[in-house]
């Protein structure tokens, strides 16, 4: 699998993406800066789109995707989340008020977006992969994604504090080629960060305790504003497993 970080962290700023992830051109993993990170036609190739949860900077640009590829597709972009996700997203962005419904767009029988729910735990395949969506500490409902693609296994657990499921479950995967997972605030803003279910470099040394060893670790959704303090506290850190995804637009093969 090519993992590309179109955005890779917490906030939005010039030279800062919100959270998507494209894997192998056809599979994204929310939809925070795909329509801005990517050009056109490549967007169009996109057939397959996870959402995690409704937060505004993982789901902003499927407004524009839409927008961008309307009409163009010929089918549409298939999103697969949970059912909670989806009634936000239809009832607070794409309500026809905030921005048109391209479920119906450009007609019902023939939409830009489609939605499949997901149920959690439950592995479904979707195209070339297979997906587990598994519930995390994030509000929204939060979910993260186990991702299998022959002797490839992936996990992707943005955004989330500090959990436990998805680590039980990906301990039972002997394929495991990566973990992405976060940290949002530095350590001087612990209780920011455990109100608003997220990880600072602190509590993450106590989060990889959970984790399967020696797989590799990429950590994202720093927010713009502390991202240097966050390189420094996760350089102390001292744990050779990690790469911090501070630029985005790069690419890892797994």
């Amino acid at each position: 699998m090519i993992v590309r970080i179109i955005g890779g962290h917490g906030g939005v700023s010039p030279g800062y993406r919100a959270t998507s992830y494209l894997i192998d051109g056809k599979l994204l993993i929310d939809a925070g800066s795909v329509a801005s990170g990517i050009q056109i036609p490549e967007q169009i190739l996109i057939d397959n789109i996870l959402i995690s949860h409704s937060h505004l900077d993982h789901i902003s640009d499927l407004a524009f995707l839409a927008d961008n590829c309307f009409g163009q597709k010929g089918r549409p972009f298939e999103i697969h989340t949970v059912q909670n996700v989806k009634n936000s997203i239809m009832t607070h962005l794409l309500n026809d008020v905030i921005w048109p419904d391209f479920t119906k767009l450009p007609s019902a029988s023939n939409p830009t977006l489609h939605f499949n729910e997901l149920e959690s735990e439950k592995p479904v395949k979707i195209g070339d992969y297979t997906v587990t969506p598994v519930p995390v500490n994030h509000d929204g409902p939060g979910h993260g994604f186990i991702i299998e693609k022959g002797d490839s296994c992936i996990v992707f657990t943005q955004d989330t504090g500090p959990t436990d499921r998805i680590w039980e479950i990906a301990k039972t995967k002997k394929n495991l080629k990566a973990i992405f997972s976060e940290v949002s605030f530095p350590n001087k803003m612990m209780q920011i960060a455990l109100d608003s279910k997220h990880h600072t470099p602190s509590t993450m040394v106590e989060e990889i305790k959970k984790m399967p060893e020696e797989v590799p670790i990429f950590l994202g959704h720093l927010k713009p504003n502390f991202q240097d303090q966050l390189f420094k506290e996760i350089d102390m850190m001292g744990n050779d497993r990690i790469s911090v995804l501070g630029s985005d637009d790069t690419s890892y093969i797994f």
